[in-house]
């Protein structure tokens, strides 16, 4: 099933949609602003639904306070880019520094922060179109992006992303949902347990963007390749949890860049029994805390977020991959077609 509904407007006067799709006892909004999703809601092991996944109440909240990217699609370029440079082509670009010294997530003005033309694309289907002018926040070429949300007759939902360019450029898309599968605004997530197949991770600089090194998770708390709680570790002192005050790390898929979605990672609540299987054609799984949250956060639900009370796992290619030769290439040429695919399957157990 699919429908539509509006969602608010601009100070412009721009129109903002809410798309809702489901199937397979999923139910999923995506908005137009930031091709958000905005709420995904699935049952307990009770069969009692609620939205798992965090977000803001209403389009106000999405304009106010962009910073926890909640559920957006985020491009051009996600994560971190280190020095807000890279030479491409040997031309050096400049890009917004709004993380200290980096441009994260694409600058201020990121496709977070843009409107997205829909059109349905099934019975429980939405593609969302933007072209991205050649220059902005300083990346080169017209980018034409499509990003298509599906929810399967298996309750999963299913990301396609797809872009092209008319000059050089670079590109790493992800969504940037966080999941708390108690249900959003019930408190911490730290006893949900995680697996995830990755023998390495990217240790970061004190900055928050990757030294370039590919370390063993072993006898770390990047570990998780054996399923354990988030909290086991969260509060070990390891320096890398100290510098990004949690879990803020890429960790190093096992089967790096692949065509079809391989399954790497699985986020479970003990409590509601619900499961969250990730699978995805992307080398690398960005684990995100919440650590940002300050208690002054009034989601969807009208309680507050605090760190760790939503999960994010942000399928990508490395942060700061234009700037290090020995991470997959994130280069896009006139031609060429980027695509990438993540799945969130939901389950109990």
């Amino acid at each position: 099933m699919i429908s539509s509904a509006p969602f608010g407007a601009l100070d412009d006067g721009t129109s903002i949609e809410r798309w809702t799709l489901e199937a397979g006892g999923t139910r999923v909004d995506v908005l137009t602003y930031g091709g958000v999703v905005h709420r995904v809601h699935t049952p307990d092991r009770d069969g009692r639904e609620a939205n798992i996944a965090l977000g803001w109440a209403d389009l106000a909240g999405y304009l106010a306070n962009p910073g926890p990217y909640f559920g957006a699609v985020i491009g051009r370029y996600a994560n971190r880019i280190a020095g807000a440079s890279f030479t491409l082509d040997g031309r050096t670009y400049k890009v917004p520094a709004n993380d200290g010294t980096n441009c994260l997530h694409g600058g201020d003005g990121g496709f977070d922060k843009r409107v997205w033309a829909a059109e349905p694309a099934g019975e429980a289907a939405v593609t969302l179109r933007r072209t991205s002018p050649d220059g902005e926040e300083g990346f080169p070429g017209t980018l034409d992006v499509a990003v298509t949300y599906t929810v399967g007759d298996d309750g999963a939902l299913r990301i396609d992303y797809t872009a092209t360019t008319d000059a050089p450029t670079v590109v790493s898309l992800t969504n940037h949902s966080y999941f708390n599968l108690d249900g959003e605004g019930t408190g911490s997530a730290e006893q949900h347990t995680l697996r995830v197949a990755a023998d390495r991770y990217t240790p970061n600089l004190p900055t928050g963007s990757p030294t370039g090194e590919l370390a063993p998770v072993a006898d770390t708390p990047f570990d998780f390749r054996e399923a354990k709680p988030l909290a086991r570790d969260l509060r070990s002192g390891h320096p890398q949890l100290l510098t990004g005050h949690g879990y803020d790390h890429n960790l190093v898929l096992d089967k790096g860049v692949t065509e079809t979605p391989v399954a790497v990672a699985e986020l479970r609540s003990p409590a509601s029994g619900r499961t969250l299987t990730v699978s995805t054609t992307s080398p690398g799984l960005q684990l995100y805390t919440g650590n940002s949250f300050d208690g002054a956060l009034r989601g969807t639900s009208g309680r507050t977020y605090r760190p760790t009370d939503g999960v994010a796992l942000e399928t990508q290619h490395f942060a700061d991959s234009p700037n290090q030769p020995r991470f997959p290439s994130t280069v896009l040429r006139p031609g060429e077609v980027h695509r990438a695919t993540t799945v969130y399957g939901f389950g109990i157990r």
